[in-house]
């Protein structure tokens, strides 16, 4: 596949031809167009509907408005920063374009030592790390406040995202921010009208934004976001504006730049490119549009057409019939709503993600949408529960353990019955980066009283989990599954059940024995153990689902005759199943050694290979201290 770039020296020339700057931000906006989606594309992963709304508003930002002042006066710069996070592909290019970010960077998103797939302050250029929703006004908040302390001038503006306006904190920030007259603050709203799948307006209506603003203290602009004119005009008003903050709604399209990515599917009222990399087709189709208005806008300059770079991707490795743990629940769900009449489904915005499509349109009455408002979703959980339902909660592990943990807490004191779908759980994918990589969950629920969590290593484990969950647990169950499709190389014994506590053995071995769990890990250990037997070394491995509990009669049968046990979390090592697992063994006064693999830092971004073998997750760093450990050549 051959994927075009537009090379530096390009765009050096544009920015020295081209001297209108409306002109001059139209041609810069379709080359950063053309590179986002080379990137994107290379990459394999990232969101290219937010990245193109909002690329106009930023190329005039960056261009026109912003002062970056010398070197001696750098401490009075002009601050930008996205608060959604998720289009800040877009943002590289154009940081790059402007000679801001090395331009080798370009092939290097969501790769191990790249661009990550969500802001980070170690990139240059990145004022604050985002990914997790409602956080920019108060982060610029309190910048801004850090300025008035030093004494420094500059500007901050921050882009938002218009399904981000669910988010509580958002609203939260905007009084305080008045109160205190933060007129150095503008807010942009890049208003596509689409979160990450549907409309807003059918998630949950915006109702008069403009007037909403205005309510708590804000000078309110609104204009076309794709329009430079109009993005001058009222930016020339904010400047006028001295005693209160602004914001600006941009009413923009989502995918704008190519026509087929600017339209939602009339079969599903879905849209098709918030998140992933465009086939080769549609890649093809994508750059030819753009491409050809790039040159026109040239040609109408009397300038020469783009001269481009070309790179030849490689095709991706297909996996041979991989499990799908998403597709499994999503199935056993409409089985078990059959019968069960209490089930209620309930989504944070993530209906396609976590599989509940099917759900939603064969029982339309039983399913809540309820927005990006995680704590909203699991309180009006407690709620539904208290008066007899079963509720189950959807959203990715990293924003459901975290952000409603308090939610989920006063919904354990009242020992009611709710079930929680932890999606997109560990460490893998490693393209999205830190914000969306869930690897403290354990340690965030796994104490809350009647709350039991499950990670399932396949889909016949998956099933399993969510029969458990609603017939045999009394209390409350977190199921935390993996969203990648896996290449298994084992099988769950074809009579196994879960027993509160119990794993299961899953391979033989005599000399040490290792505990892990979900897809990902299970399959490193099986290959770790494979390799280690052309060595003589007999590793056992063990399948064991339960994080926050174990059974210490059956934990004590099975490692008795081991003397060193190793632990495999796909979480941070401390206060994951590992710490588990040495607690038991330590109540036993056994004696035992324990060694326990698992996260000691922040999560890598990069591809999922890079970022397995970074953390010294992979087979080959497990073989490594196995055999460190038990002394073998």
């Amino acid at each position: 596949m051959e994927v075009y770039y537009v090379p530096l020296k390009e765009i050096k020339k544009i920015r020295q031809q081209v001297k209108n700057p409306i002109e001059l931000c139209k041609l810069l906006a379709c080359i950063f167009r053309l590179n986002t989606l080379a990137m994107i594309t290379e990459a394999g992963s990232g969101h290219l509907g937010t990245s193109f709304s909002s690329i106009d508003i930023i190329t005039w930002l960056w261009t026109q408005e912003m002062k970056f002042p010398n070197q001696e006066q750098e401490k009075n710069s002009d601050i930008y920063f996205s608060s959604k996070g998720h289009d800040v592909p877009a943002l590289y290019s154009l940081l790059i374009g402007l000679e801001r970010l090395d331009y080798d960077l370009i092939h290097k998103l969501r790769q191990l030592n790249g661009l990550p797939g969500h802001p980070d302050v170690n990139t240059p250029n990145i004022a604050t790390n985002t990914g997790p929703l409602g956080m920019g006004v108060a982060k610029a908040r309190g910048m801004a406040k850090a300025y008035r302390l030093d004494k420094r001038q500059g500007n901050f503006y921050v882009l938002s995202g218009d399904g981000e306006l669910q988010e509580g904190q958002i609203w939260e920030s905007l009084t305080q921010t008045a109160n205190n007259n933060f007129s150095e603050i503008t807010l942009i709203v890049d208003h596509n009208k689409i979160q990450s799948d549907t409309w807003v307006k059918e998630v949950s209506d915006l109702g008069n934004i403009e007037e909403k603003f205005k309510s708590f203290g804000w000078e309110v602009k609104r204009c076309d976001g794709h329009d430079f004119n109009a993005l001058r005009k009222a930016f020339e008003h904010f400047r006028t504006i001295t005693d209160k903050p602004k914001v600006l709604i941009a009413d923009t399209v989502k995918g704008k730049g190519v026509s087929f990515m600017e339209e939602v599917s009339s079969e599903d009222n879905l849209y098709k490119f918030h998140s992933g990399a465009p086939s080769k087709e549609i890649y093809q189709a994508a750059f030819n549009e753009l491409i050809e208005r790039a040159n026109k806008q040239l040609a109408k300059l009397n300038l020469a057409e783009l001269k481009l770079d070309k790179v030849n991707i490689p095709e991706k490795v297909t996996l041979k019939d991989p499990e799908k743990l998403v597709d499994a629940y999503s199935d056993e769900l409409l089985k078990i709503a059959k019968d069960n009449k209490d089930i209620v489904a309930l989504s944070a915005d993530l209906v396609l993600d976590c599989g509940l499509i099917p759900f939603k349109d064969k029982y339309p009455n039983r399913f809540i949408e309820c927005g990006i408002a995680e704590q909203d979703m699991v309180s009006m959980a407690g709620g539904l529960a208290l008066k007899g339902k079963l509720p189950l909660a959807h959203s990715f592990a990293c924003f459901l353990s975290t952000r409603p943990n308090e939610q989920i807490y006063n919904n354990a004191t009242e020992r009611k019955k709710i079930i929680y779908l932890g999606f997109l759980a560990g460490l893998l994918p490693g393209g999205p980066g830190h914000s969306h990589q869930s690897v403290r969950d354990i340690s965030a629920l796994g104490s809350i009283p009647g709350l039991t969590m499950i990670q399932p290593s396949n889909e016949q484990e998956v099933r399993l989990a969510l029969h458990w969950a609603v017939e045999k647990n009394n209390l409350s169950s977190y199921l935390r599954i993996v969203s990648i499709p896996c290449e298994l190389n084992y099988e769950l014994p074809s009579d196994y059940e879960l027993i509160e506590g119990r794993g299961v053995k899953i391979k033989e071995g005599k000399d040490a024995a290792i505990f892990a769990y979900g897809p990902v890990m299970l399959t490193e250990a099986i290959k770790a153990s494979e390799e280690l037997a052309k060595i003589g070394v007999e590793l056992a491995v063990y399948n064991l689902p339960w994080l926050n509990i174990i059974d210490h009669e059956w934990f004590k049968k099975e490692t008795k005759t081991y003397s060193i046990i190793f632990t495999l979390d796909d979480h941070y090592v401390k206060l994951g199943q590992g710490n588990l697992i040495s607690s038991a063994l330590a109540e036993g006064n056994v004696g035992k050694k324990v060694f326990s693999f698992g996260l000691r830092e922040i999560p890598a971004c990069g591809r999922n290979d890079e970022v397995l073998k970074y953390h010294q997750l992979d087979y080959k760093s497990i073989v490594n201290k196995v055999k460190e450990n038990l002394r073998k050549p």
